[in-house]
Order: structure tokens, then C-alpha cells, then sequence
């Protein structure tokens, strides 16, 4: 049977993925500083592995053979699954992955550098590189996909999502936060007005913000035996789900900072934690998508971790660990803050869809051509003038050299961040129609029906339907920004 060819060999590929997915975290927490060329060795011998495996000419046979065959429900969406992936490994010829990996590479270590000198001269000829090496990929994906260049890129990172139906979903969400954000601005000098912010008292030793950090994950549903929490530079989730590995980082002056970001990247845990285990070695086992994972860490920092709900039983297990005292209208101004700020990833949840908004609009008009890398600073601040009313016209370190993924060739990534805030939003609001206690339910700390809603709409379908197709069948209705507005205007507008 063909389809039991693939079925084996999803298992092998899972086991490759697995080992890549350990020695990734590994890296980036425990590895030593002189392990950094063996792993990298070994790291490149088993992608390369798994890509030729991936890849093989006869997995297109077993595919269209298999499509002959009696299969039950499961097994033709995994099919259906595996095609979808094949497709799209197979997209681009392996001379061109090999050209665009080298010019990743140089352009990745040169970002790294320059960044930290504010050198844009420097770092635009990598850039260019770059740049037209998107648009080949672009082209070549298009070709074989069907579908817009822009779309094709999108189609990695968030199968089924395309530009014309995003585009006026942002168009309406950026129109609604340029007038909103100076009105949120406004309710918070207010508020702060009638009571001064009380501030942190910024001495939280490391040691006891990680039980905190651990007590949360705990109650929010993380399986600390299949998972556990480390540090490293920045804060991520890895591993696989049988053993997911999540990092944060620590400022002793600053609880906050940290705790938020485990919330963050717990939210991603419980999405890989609760994937359907039957299908593990399957594309269809898989998540869905970055959008759709994006929505449940955000889910839980936004939803969740910075809902006053929360907060009525989470202060008691802050003072337990951190033996301090806060009021709920004491901490909800920190949890809370707003601020326009040059820097995407220091952006409350207010202003950083703007950002991504800009990205989104400037990266498509660079892989269509109508705008030139060169250009990128000027176009840059155009709109972030326009958007929160700052200047990065002599600051590209601020401004298009601040993030690494055009530097690492990540076009069509973007989208996927705000995205992911307005399906959490969307998601709430379904949620708390069907489970109208929810809101009474966090301020008991019981997350239960809160999780068993999501793992039933989200998690357990792991890769079975497109990301629009997901948010429909959970929420009852497509992608709709009124829901993560509302959000907005009730948590920072005007009473």
C-alpha cells in the first residue's frame, strides 16, 4: 500500500525533525561556547537528511497511488496533507535553495554587526541580494502554486491565507488605531493623573521569578512533565511536543518582563503540547500555521494574562513568590502601558499592529518591484510618521535594519503576528459566548473550560483545514477585525 510508504515515512521524518528540534534548543540554552561549529555540523548533516528524504522523487508516486486507494476519513486528509507539503518542498530547485541559503547566511552575520553601527550603506548591497533572491523564490513558488507572488510567500507560513482578503481587514484595523492610539494615550495620562503609577520596586531575584514563572505555567495548563522553562538571549518556544522546551529572559528590576513573556511562549506550549498525538508523524499532525500559533500565545498573554480577571488571582501567587503586596488598580497601569516606541518588539498591544501593518504594506511593495531596497529608509519613515508619528529618517538601526527576518529572507511573515492578535481576539469573544463564566472562572485561577474549548475548536485539529478555514469552523464566522477592536477599546479607552 502507498499510503503505508508514507506513513513510514513520516516517521522517519518526525524522528530527523525531533532530533534537529532538541539540538536547536539545546543551542540556544545549555550548548557550550566552543560547540558551535560540530553542532552546526551535525545540524546541517540531518536537515540535509530530512530535506533529501522529504524530497524524494517517489514520494509523488506513492502520493498519486495512494490517492487510488480505500482510505478512511483520517488518512485522506493526512494525504491531502502530504501533498501539500511535498508541493512546496519541491517548489524550488535545490541549486536555488543552496544560493539563497549562502546569501541568508552572509547577510544574517552582516545584519548582526551592522545593526549595532547603524551601518545601512554597508548592509544594502546584502540586502539587494536578498531582495532578488525573494523575488526569484516568489516567482518560482507562484509558478508551480498558483497563486500571486506575494501569496506564495504568505502560502509558507500560513497555508490558505491571501493578500486580498488580509488586505482590507488591516486597511480597516490601521484606519481604526491612528485615531485610537492618541485616544488611548489620552485615558491613560488621565488615569495616572487622579493615581500616579506606583512604581515596580525592582528587586526580584532570579530564582523566585522562576517559580513564579513555573507556578503559572502550571495553572495555565502546561505539562511540566512533557516541557520545561530556561533561559536564553531571547524568548522562545521549542523542542517538540512530547518535550517542549520554552525560555525566557530575566531583569532583576522588572518581574513583569519575564512573566509576560512566559505566559507568551507557554501559550505556544499548550498548542504543540495538545496537537493530536495519533497524527504526530504526519504534516497533518502538525500546527497549523504561524497566524494560528501566534493566536494562542497571544491568547494567553493578551486574553488571559492581561485581563484584570487574571490578575484578581494571580496577585496573591505574585506576593507568595515575590513577597510583595499590589492592589489590582496598583499593577493594571504596568500590565497595561501604552506607548509609541520606534522598536516592533518593545510595542504594547495597543500600537503593534502598526508596526506590523508597515512591514506588511513595504514588503509586498518590495517583492512586486515597485519598491527597491535602496529606497527602504525613506518609505520607512514615511509611515511611521504617518502611523505613531516618529522619525527614523537617520536611524535605520531603528527602522528596517531592526528586525532580522528581511536579512534572513522571511518575507510574507509578517502578517502573521497581527493576525494572530485578532484570531485571539476572535477566539475570546466565541469563547466567552459559549462559556459565558469564563471571565468568573480566571478570577479562580480555573483555566479548564477555558482550555477544553480550545483544545476542541484549535488544538486537536491540528493540520486538518487551511487558517481561514480553522478560525471559521472555531468561531462560527471568517477573519472579522471588530472583534480585536472592541478588545481594544474596552480594555484602553475611555470608560
Amino acid at each position: 500500500m502507498s499510503f503505508q510508504k508514507l506513513d513510514d515515512l513520516g516517521h522517519k521524518l518526525e524522528a530527523l525533525e525531533h532530533a534537529l528540534a532538541i539540538l536547536g534548543a539545546d543551542e540556544a540554552t545549555h550548548m557550550a561556547v566552543g560547540g558551535g561549529e560540530k553542532r552546526a555540523e551535525a545540524m546541517s548533516a540531518l536537515a540535509g537528511m530530512h530535506h533529501r528524504q522529504a524530497t524524494a522523487p517517489e514520494i509523488a508516486d506513492w502520493i498519486a497511488a495512494a490517492e487510488q486507494e480505500t482510505l478512511n476519513e483520517e488518512q485522506q486528509a493526512a494525504l491531502k496533507e502530504f501533498r501539500r507539503q511535498y508541493t512546496n518542498l519541491t517548489c524550488l530547485p535545490v541549486e536555488f535553495v543552496e544560493r539563497q541559503t549562502a546569501a541568508r547566511m552572509r547577510s544574517e552575520q552582516l545584519w548582526r554587526d551592522l545593526r549595532a553601527k547603524n551601518d545601512w550603506s554597508g548592509f544594502l548591497p546584502a540586502l539587494e541580494g536578498v531582495v532578488a533572491l525573494v523575488r526569484e523564490e516568489a516567482a518560482l513558488r507562484a509558478d508551480v502554486l498558483g497563486l500571486d507572488p506575494y501569496d506564495a510567500l504568505m502560502e509558507q507560513y500560513d497555508p490558505g491565507n491571501r493578500a486580498a482578503d488580509i488586505t482590507p481587514v488591516f486597511a480597516e484595523l490601521k484606519t481604526f488605531l491612528k485615531t485610537f492610539v492618541p485616544e488611548a494615550l489620552a485615558v491613560q495620562e488621565a488615569r495616572l493623573a487622579k493615581r500616579p503609577l506606583k512604581p515596580l520596586s525592582g528587586s526580584y531575584a532570579i530564582d523566585r521569578q522562576r517559580e513564579l514563572g513555573l507556578a503559572m505555567m502550571a495553572a495555565v495548563g502546561f505539562d511540566l512533565t512533557h516541557g520545561s522553562l530556561s533561559v536564553s538571549h531571547h524568548p522562545f518556544c521549542g523542542g517538540v511536543p512530547s518535550d517542549v522546551r520554552i525560555t525566557t529572559r530575566y531583569k532583576t528590576t522588572d518581574f513583569l518582563s519575564a512573566l509576560m513573556g512566559v505566559l507568551h511562549e507557554t501559550g505556544h506550549a499548550l498548542y504543540e503540547q495538545n496537537l493530536p498525538k495519533a497524527w504526530s508523524h504526519w504534516p497533518l499532525g502538525k500546527a497549523r500555521g504561524m497566524a494560528v500559533h501566534e493566536s494562542q500565545s497571544l491568547f494567553v498573554e493578551k486574553q488571559l494574562g492581561r485581563n484584570p480577571q487574571f490578575w484578581r488571582w494571580a496577585l496573591p501567587v505574585v506576593e507568595r513568590h515575590l513577597g510583595e503586596a499590589w492592589s489590582i488598580d496598583d499593577i493594571l497601569p504596568h500590565v497595561h502601558r501604552v506607548e509609541r516606541g520606534l522598536i516592533r518588539v518593545d510595542a504594547d498591544e495597543v500600537t503593534y499592529p502598526l508596526h506590523v501593518i508597515l512591514r506588511y504594506e513595504l514588503e509586498q511593495e518590495l517583492v512586486s518591484g515597485r519598491l527597491e531596497a535602496a529606497d527602504l529608509p525613506e518609505a520607512w519613515n514615511s509611515k511611521m510618521r504617518d502611523y505613531l508619528g516618529l522619525s527614523t529618517i537617520d536611524n535605520p538601526a531603528d527602522g528596517p535594519m531592526q528586525d532580522v527576518h528581511w536579512p534572513g529572507a522571511a518575507f510574507g511573515y509578517f502578517p502573521s503576528y497581527t493576525l494572530g492578535a485578532m484570531m485571539a481576539a476572535q477566539q475570546w469573544a466565541a469563547l466567552t459566548r459559549d462559556h459565558p463564566s469564563a471571565d468568573e472562572d480566571l478570577a479562580r485561577g480555573d483555566f479548564a473550560a477555558i482550555n477544553d474549548w480550545r483544545r476542541d475548536r484549535i488544538w486537536s485539529q491540528g493540520s486538518r483545514w487551511s487558517t481561514p478555514e480553522l478560525l471559521e469552523r472555531a468561531t462560527g464566522e471568517k477573519l472579522n477585525a471588530a472583534y480585536f477592536t472592541e478588545h481594544l477599546k474596552k480594555r484602553y479607552g475611555a470608560a
